[in-house]
């Protein structure tokens, strides 16, 4: 118990520090800029504290829980030697993890009802959730497959560089012909993805894999794979719309 306490008392106090810069800026507009009431500072200080709370608890599962998790599959899908089940294991983690993914949500929702009022979409409930419920299992399956390249690549030994550049060639060249209306939603669901409860999960999965791997450097193969998870939405969603468009 005690050496629990300890832990969430360290992960508090980085919390703190982590908040403190953003704090004190919000602060000094709010105060010295736009000369507003030290009373704005009211809902402010409460939605600190619990932000504070919310991301020390989040740290800390995060060191007890899903970074061990992720590393421990890893490594037990690759001794197992089967590239299917590991295969299907980053797919299947990619996509759940993203749809839960807080910030593709609000992301999703805010586009839903930016394009009903666009026009793009009918003004009702139901199309503005099939929106972005369409956005959201676009970028999932956009995730997933990402994983699965970049646990391909890691297994094959495959150039991280030139995939990379690869894939933002792709990116430019689709940004030319993609409808203008969903570019901007399409590089932005390539920054979403990559958050809160995608990137734990998911640098895991791939420092796991390659301290797996006989000749594998855990520190030159084992990241790549958060870059992937952020271009591959980009790519997808930009495809769906020009889907969309031309149907």
């Amino acid at each position: 118990m005690i050496s629990v306490l300890r832990a969430l008392g360290g992960d508090l106090l980085d919390s703190l520090r982590n908040l403190a810069p953003i704090v004190v800026v919000i602060a000094v507009f709010e105060l010295l800029v736009l000369r507003q009431p030290i009373s704005t500072l009211t809902p402010l200080a409460g939605g600190v504290a619990l932000v504070v709370i919310g991301l020390t608890l989040f740290i800390y599962g995060l060191k007890l829980a899903l970074f061990p998790v992720g590393e421990n599959l890893a490594h037990a899908l690759a001794r197992k030697g089967s590239v299917f089940w590991l295969i299907a294991f980053a797919f299947v983690l990619g996509f759940g993890t993203t749809i839960a993914e807080p910030a593709l949500i609000a992301v999703a929702d805010e586009a839903g009802e930016i394009a009903a009022t666009a026009g793009v979409i009918a003004q009702t409930a139901e199309a503005r959730h099939a929106y972005s419920s369409e956005l959201r299992i676009t970028v999932a399956i956009a995730v997933g497959i990402a994983l699965i390249l970049g646990v391909v690549r890691i297994v094959a030994g495959w150039s991280l560089p030139a995939m990379i550049i690869g894939g933002y060639v792709l990116v430019v060249s689709m940004t030319t012909i993609a409808p203008d209306a969903i570019v901007g939603i399409a590089y932005d669901s390539g920054g979403v993805t990559t958050s809160t409860v995608t990137v734990p999960l998911v640098a895991a999965l791939g420092v796991g894999l390659a301290s797996s791997l006989q000749g594998r450097n855990p520190m030159l193969d084992g990241f790549g794979l958060i870059a992937f998870a952020s271009l591959t939405p980009m790519i997808f969603v930009m495809g769906y719309g020009m889907l969309i468009h031309w149907i």
